[in-house]
C-alpha cells in the first residue's frame, strides 16, 4: 500500500504531503489543477521514464519520497533481496532531481539506480488509462495476462525449451566439428601417420643433440689422442724407459750404490707411465664410434626439428601434438555414431517441448473460456451486455512460453465482426473494457496498488456508475486510486482528495488537501454543477453519497 507521498519543487509543486488510506481513494478538480503532476511526481519516484523537466521554476532541485507498506510475502522485499536492501515492512523510496538534469535516488536509505527503481516499481504500482499500451493494447501482454489468469506455472516449459536448444546448439556444434575435421582428414591421416613412424619422445631432441655435438668433438681430438698413446706405448716412451732400466740395472754391481735412487725413479716412473696410458686408452675408447652412427642420430635429429617447424610446435611437444590429432581423427572415425546420438537426443527434446506446449495450449484455451465467461460477468454491470469478448489463441512462433499467439477481441454489438481492442473499442468503452478485466485479473498481483487515470471518461450516468462500484470492488482487495471527473465515481471513494491550482504573489502551485463529509457535497456538487452550485445539485451530491 501507498502510505505517504512528499512532494517538493516539482513543476507548479511547492510543497505537499499526501497520506493515501486504504480502499478506493479518489482524487477530483478542475482540468489542469494539476492531477497528472501527482502521477508525474509519482511515477518520478518510481524510475518511470517521463518528463524531463520536473524541478519547480526557481528551485534548485526537486524531491518526491513515497512510502509504502509491505506486507510478508510481497514481491518488492525479493527485490530489495536481491539488491541487498533491508526492508523490514516498509519501503521509502526517495529521489532528487536537480535543476541541471541530475538525477539520484534511495531505497530505504541505500543509493539505488532508476534501473532498482523500475524493478520495484513492477511490484509496486500498475498504472491505468484510457489509452493503456502496456496492457490492453499491447497483444504482447495478453498471453502473460491470461497466464496469471489461469495461474500457471511455466517452469515446465521454459525447461523443455531450454533443453531443446542445448540439444540443437549440440548437434549443430558437432556437425560443424565433424565438417571440419572431415575436411582436413586427408592431412591428418597423414601427419599421424608421420609423426608415429618418427614417434618422438620428450626431451629426445636435447639428448641427440648433446651426442651429436660430442661425437663430432670426438672426431677432431682422436688423432691426437692416439698419437699420444703410442708416444707412450712399447714402441715409444715405455721402450725406452726400459731400456734405461737395464741398462742401469747391469752397471749398478759395479757403481756401489750410486744408481739405487735413479733406478727407483725408474721405477716410479714406468708405474706412472702405465697409469697413464691406461687414462690415454680409456680415453680412445670412449672417443671410439661408427660414423655411421653418427650420421643415423644427425638424421633423425634432423627429422624431429623439421617436423617441429613443419607442425609449428616446439620438438618436445610433437608428442602432445600427434595426441591432439589422433583424437581429432577418433572423432571423425566415430563423428557419425555421436551425431546419431546427438539426433536422436534433438528428437527426444523436441517431442517433450512439443507436448508441453501442448498441454499449455489446452490449459490456456479452457483459461481463456473461464476468462471470456468472467468477463461478460463484468461487461453487463458495466452496461455493456451487448458487447462481447473474447481471448483469441492461435499458433504462434514458439519459444520458452509455449507456442501460442494471445490476443484479446472485443465485439461492441451483437453481429458485429470481432476485431482488436483499440480497433474496435470507443474511449469509453476501451476504459470499461480495460477496469472489467482488471477486475477478473485482480488476484494475479496481490499488494499492488491500482492507479486508474480518468478511465470513466466518456461515460456518465448508470454506466459512470457501474464503473465507480467495480473500482470499489477492486478496492476491496487492493489499495486503488483514482483521478476522475465524474462524480458517480467520486461519491463512491472512501477517502477523498481535491487538487486545486492557486496563484499568491504571481507564483502558481497546486495543492491536495482531503475532504470532509461536508466539503466532499461541495465538491461533488460543483462536478455536477460547474463553478455555480445550487442546492439541488448539493441534494444531488448527497444522493450519490448516500446511494
Amino acid at each position: 500500500m501507498l502510505r505517504t507521498l512528499d512532494i517538493r519543487d516539482m513543476l507548479i509543486i511547492d510543497r505537499l504531503s499526501l497520506a493515501f488510506q486504504p480502499g478506493l481513494n479518489v482524487l477530483t478538480g478542475e482540468t489542469g489543477a494539476g492531477k497528472s503532476i501527482l502521477l508525474d511526481s509519482l511515477g518520478f519516484v518510481l524510475g518511470w521514464r517521463g518528463r524531463a523537466e520536473l524541478v519547480r521554476a526557481g528551485a534548485e532541485k526537486g524531491e518526491v519520497i513515497a512510502v509504502f507498506d509491505l506486507p510478508a510475502g510481497h514481491a518488492a522485499l525479493a527485490v530489495l533481496a536481491e539488491y541487498g536492501i533491508e526492508a523490514e515492512g516498509e519501503l521509502i523510496l526517495r529521489r532528487v532531481n536537480h535543476a541541471d538534469g541530475r538525477k539520484t535516488a534511495w531505497a530505504n536509505d541505500r543509493r539505488v539506480s532508476g534501473e532498482v527503481l523500475r524493478a520495484l516499481s513492477d511490484t509496486l504500482v500498475e498504472l491505468h488509462g484510457q489509452h493503456d499500451d502496456r496492457g490492453l493494447l499491447n497483444p504482447r501482454g495478453h498471453r502473460q495476462m491470461l497466464d496469471a489468469f489461469g495461474g500457471f506455472d511455466l517452469g515446465p516449459a521454459r525447461a523443455a525449451w531450454g533443453a531443446l536448444g542445448q540439444a540443437r546448439r549440440a548437434l549443430s556444434e558437432a556437425e560443424t566439428a565433424l565438417q571440419a575435421v572431415q575436411a582436413e582428414e586427408e592431412f591428418l591421416r597423414h601427419a599421424v601417420a608421420e609423426l608415429d613412424k618418427l614417434n618422438p619422445e620428450p626431451g629426445e631432441e636435447a639428448v641427440l643433440d648433446a651426442r651429436r655435438r660430442a661425437m663430432q668433438g670426438a672426431e677432431k681430438i682422436r688423432a691426437d689422442v692416439a698419437r699420444a698413446h703410442a708416444a707412450l706405448s712399447d714402441q715409444g716412451a715405455e721402450a725406452l724407459l726400459w731400456e734405461a732400466l737395464r741398462r742401469l740395472e747391469g752397471a749398478a754391481a759395479q757403481a756401489e750404490g750410486a744408481l739405487e735412487a735413479p733406478m727407483a725413479a725408474l721405477n716410479r716412473a714406468l708405474t706412472e707411465l702405465g697409469e697413464a696410458q691406461s687414462g690415454v686408452e680409456a680415453c680412445l675408447d670412449a672417443l671410439d664410434f661408427n660414423p655411421a652412427e653418427l650420421e643415423a642420430l644427425e638424421e633423425r635429429l634432423f627429422a624431429i626439428r623439421a617436423l617441429a617447424r613443419k607442425h609449428g610446435v616446439l620438438p618436445d611437444d610433437l608428442g602432445g601434438f600427434a595426441q591432439g590429432l589422433r583424437a581429432r581423427l577418433e572423432a571423425l572415425d566415430g563423428g557419425e555414431r555421436h551425431l546419431a546420438g546427438l539426433r536422436r537426443a534433438l528428437v527426444l527434446a523436441e517431442t517433450t517441448y512439443r507436448d508441453t506446449a501442448a498441454a499449455l495450449t489446452t490449459a490456456r484455451t479452457a483459461a481463456a473460456l473461464r476468462l471470456d465467461a468472467a468477463m461478460a460477468a463484468e461487461l453487463a454491470p458495466l452496461k455493456m451486455e451487448r458487447a462481447s469478448f473474447r481471448t483469441l489463441i492461435e499458433p504462434g512462433e514458439p519459444g520458452p512460453e509455449g507456442a501460442d499467439s494471445v490476443a484479446f477481441t472485443v465485439a461492441t454489438n451483437p453481429g458485429a465482426p470481432a476485431g482488436p481492442l483499440n480497433k474496435i473499442a470507443s474511449g469509453g468503452e476501451l476504459s470499461r473494457f480495460l477496469l472489467a478485466l482488471k477486475v477478473c485479473l485482480t488476484g494475479d498481483a496481490p499488494g499492488m496498488v491500482m492507479i486508474f487515470d480518468e478511465i470513466d471518461r466518456g461515460v456518465g450516468g448508470a454506466t459512470a456508475d457501474a464503473v465507480g462500484r467495480r473500482l470499489k470492488a477492486l478496492s476491496e482487495t487492493a489499495q486503488v486510486l483514482v483521478v476522475t471527473h465524474s462524480p458517480q465515481v467520486a461519491a463512491l471513494g472512501a477517502h477523498h482528495w481535491r487538487v486545486e491550482k492557486r496563484v499568491a504573489g504571481g507564483m502558481t502551485t497546486s495543492t491536495v488537501t482531503p475532504l470532509d463529509d461536508a466539503e466532499r457535497v461541495e465538491e461533488i456538487g460543483r462536478m455536477l454543477a460547474g463553478d455555480t452550485i445550487s442546492d439541488a445539485a448539493r441534494a444531488a451530491a448527497r444522493a450519490l453519497l448516500e446511494a
